[in-house]
């Protein structure tokens, strides 16, 4: 019998009672689960080296759960039919993820919220390399987590092992047990997944939820959908049972910059459209915990797939030029949040500060209010240095394109104060249910528009709260005395 508590990861070890070649491709392993209201989940085991197999399990009930094993190698009683008991308790810690629950879409379907329906703030960083051994665990790791806490955020964004910006196996992808595949993609290394599971439980450990990308998206011509779908069942067998987030490729539509590809551009973004629709459907089934779902883009997520049906929300990406992109960010989101079918939207990547020495504190802050108060469900930070993770030894170098991005190490770029001044803006709205706040253009004097986004934003609850923003850039307006909120209710 094993015992844990709700919320919480309990992992159950196998061992194979016969030998294999290829116990990765050889062996499928699965464990139903019978929660106390007779309820079932069937969650996917992963193969943990030599005779090894485990799988992890969240309990979302209390009480009394069974479990039974489902081997494809039905003989091998070390692994099919083995069964047991687990007592699950209630959990009365403070980690608001175990507290409260993993997360799901609203009813409303505009933001995020637990298991509870408790409202979940979407404040990310952007950490894509974080994995490697570029940056140490735990001592630099556990540093950006105190940062990130002490200034409120409650998302990272992070990739599984196949990185942008490199070719395959590139070193700097490298963290200290190796890379996560064999070079010739035949099987995974679960000494490298060894070393980040290390660091997802630090992440959900801090309270922060990880947003688990599964590779970049010309991955999938480097190794085809047949890998990448094993990929994903074995990143959904080791994390699923963490309060995570999936975001199935990055730049799924990208393909590799120095391909040489054959047939349209056309016809070549309808074939990995309906990859990737498949790809998230897979994850889909695998996942008996229904973690979100969405996709990282090239522009808009929804347009990454052949079918919008299949993702939770929908992420953005919307340049890094600067002050060029800022009016074209809030373009793209209300296009995103006009789109049918409705779903949470936010920008998840953007103007990374310090990016080509620019993008500097007054862009971030325009791109945190300007989304927030337009009806984005969060939004997503980044900071060059910080999500490629240079070294003060070595910075990270050159994309295979030629260009370098910039040499700021981590250790400066996790400092730069963009990503204080948008831990103060979530706490600014956090005073209030910033979940009810809907945009009222209607209640400023010079509102933003489709012809000048440079204008004032404003944003909240009749009666209850308004919050309003203006760029600098229109600091004419106040010198005037022309800035004016309007139509205030008596007596509030």
């Amino acid at each position: 019998m094993f015992t844990t508590f709700r919320n919480c990861i309990l992992e159950i070890p196998f061992q194979s009672q016969k030998p294999y070649a290829d116990p990765f491709n050889q062996v499928e392993l699965d464990v139903l689960f019978t929660a106390p209201d007779g309820s079932e989940l069937r969650v996917p085991a992963f193969w943990a080296g030599d005779h090894n197999w485990r799988v992890r399990f969240a309990p979302a009930q209390t009480g009394e759960y069974r479990y039974r094993t489902v081997c494809s190698a039905a003989d091998d009683a070390g692994l099919h039919g083995q069964e047991g008991i687990i007592l699950v308790h209630p959990y009365n810690g403070k980690n608001p993820l175990l507290q409260h629950g993993g997360l799901r879409v609203s009813a409303d379907r505009r933001h995020l919220e637990h298991a509870d329906g408790t409202p979940f703030f979407w404040l990310a960083d952007t950490w894509w390399m974080a994995f490697c051994k570029r940056l140490s665990f735990p001592e630099g790791f556990r540093e950006l987590i105190a940062d990130r806490v002490q200034k409120g955020f409650t998302v990272v964004q992070i990739i599984a092992g196949l990185y942008p910006d490199m070719e395959p196996f590139d070193e700097r992808g490298a963290n200290e047990a190796g890379f996560p595949w064999e070079k010739d993609f035949s099987r995974v290394n679960p000494a490298y997944f060894d070393m980040a599971d290390l660091r997802i439980a630090a992440l959900v450990e801090a309270g922060i939820t990880p947003c688990i990308v599964g590779f970049w998206g010309y991955f999938m011509d480097f190794a085809g959908a047949e890998v990448l779908k094993k990929h994903w069942r074995y990143l959904v067998a080791r994390y699923s049972a963490y309060p995570v987030v999936w975001c199935t490729a990055g730049e799924a539509l990208m393909e590799y910059y120095l391909a040489q590809n054959e047939g349209t551009p056309e016809e070549r973004k309808r074939k990995r459209q309906q990859a990737w629709t498949d790809m998230v459907l897979h994850i889909r089934s695998q996942d008996a915990f229904c973690r979100p779902v969405t996709i990282h883009p090239t522009n808009f997520g929804h347009e990454q797939v052949s079918d919008a049906n299949v993702l939770d929300f929908d992420m953005l990406q919307t340049g890094h030029s600067g002050y060029t992109s800022l009016a074209p960010t809030v373009d793209n989101l209300l296009t995103a949040l006009a789109h049918e079918p409705k779903m949470p939207v936010l920008v998840a990547e953007v103007d990374y500060e310090g990016i080509l020495e620019g993008s500097r504190e007054e862009i971030q802050r325009f791109h945190f209010w300007s989304c927030l108060l337009s009806g984005a469900m969060g939004h997503t930070y980044g900071a060059n240095g910080l999500w490629q993770l240079n070294t003060r030894e070595k910075p990270f170098g050159p994309s295979p394109h030629g260009t370098a991005w910039g040499n700021i190490p981590w250790q400066d770029a996790y400092r730069l104060p963009g990503s204080a001044q948008l831990g103060l803006g979530k706490k600014l709205l956090e005073r209030y249910d910033w979940q009810r706040m809907e945009p009222h253009l209607e209640w400023v004097s010079h509102p933003q528009t489709a012809e000048d986004r440079l204008r004032m934003y404003a944003a909240g609850i009749p009666g209850e709260v308004r919050i309003v923003f203006f760029p600098a850039g229109i600091a004419w307006i106040a010198w005037r005395g022309e800035m004016k909120v309007l139509s205030l209710e008596e007596d509030v």
